[in-house]
């Protein structure tokens, strides 16, 4: 089951990979495969090439930048059971490291995305070598919470046109500039039987969402037990990690190091990659260096 069918233009994944219940879970990759494994995981709603701008400047810094769709988002499969919870979410991204070798990766994720890295990270499921979380953490406000929630659930029975579907991404980030060329768009929607054009995602996935409570707990004990080098990095402009937000973070973690990007919105690395990748990679030279020797030898891909 999809959204519908995959406009002209939409990039094809450069790898698939079977994950949790039989889901293939797509993915793209940026820089050598020998270097040092990086595995970015995007926000609830968004897809791989939310990750493109960082991902490359990650490669060319020597490093093997690994992107995949979540389940039910871009080019991976819909859950047939509808399974779209924290849990399962970790299990496909244990079946992306066995897929990848089972070599020791550094976490990068955002929003929803670092939700699953730091769980993976702070319960011990995946051996990490490093902790990025853009954008997020155990404290988030509700009103940021319940802006994502109403983008998301904008015209369930589709969008007439794609500048329909420009001026409600416009709306949301409206520190960002309107595309003219809407041509960008195609990957982030699909076109039904109908004529109508809808999200990538799946519905069902934003009825699956954790209470905000038990979520906190849940990521709160996970950020206690941290040993591993991480960092944080929050949008200047974000409305859903706020300043005390990420405060509260680094009082629970306190070997964690902290960036915020000045002018950008709760999609940090699409709003300011820039800023964002150069902070990364200097974080990352310095825990997780390229000429790190490595045992495990890499598979074919």
């Amino acid at each position: 089951m999809s959204a519908g069918t995959r406009l002209p233009g939409t990039p094809e994944p450069m790898h698939v990979w079977p994950a949790s219940g039989g889901v293939r879970i797509a993915g793209d990759s940026w820089g050598d495969p020998k270097g040092p494994l990086i595995l970015l995981q995007h926000g609830g709603g968004q897809t791989r090439h939310a990750w493109k701008g960082a991902g490359q400047s990650l490669g060319a810094a020597g490093y093997f930048a690994v992107a995949f769709d979540a389940r039910g988002h871009g080019d991976s499969d819909w859950a047939p059971d509808g399974r779209y919870g924290q849990d399962v979410m970790v299990e496909d991204l244990l079946c992306v490291v066995a897929a990848l070798g089972n070599r020791r990766p550094v976490l990068m994720g955002a929003s929803m995305g670092g939700g699953t890295s730091l769980v993976a990270a702070g319960e011990g499921h995946v051996d990490a070598t490093a902790l990025v979380l853009v954008d997020i953490g155990p404290r988030i406000e509700p009103e940021g919470v319940d802006r994502i929630q109403a983008f998301m659930s904008q015209k369930p029975d589709g969008f007439s046109s794609l500048d329909e579907v420009a001026d409600a991404i416009a709306s949301y980030q409206p520190h960002r500039t309107r595309p003219r060329n809407l041509d960008g768009l195609a990957k982030n929607v699909r076109l039904g039987p109908d004529g109508k054009y809808r999200w990538h995602w799946d519905p069902r996935y934003r009825a699956s969402r954790q209470q905000l409570q038990s979520r906190q707990e849940r990521l709160e004990a996970c950020s206690r037990t941290l040993t591993l080098p991480t960092l944080l990095v929050r949008g200047g402009l974000s409305d859903l990690l706020s300043e005390d937000g990420a405060r509260a973070f680094l009082e629970l973690c306190p070997h964690s190091e902290f960036v915020n990007v000045t002018g950008a919105g709760h999609m940090v690395a699409g709003d300011r990659n820039d800023i964002f990748a150069n902070a990364a990679i200097e974080f990352l030279k310095r825990t997780v260096p390229v000429n790190r020797p490595t045992t495990q030898p890499h598979p074919s891909l």
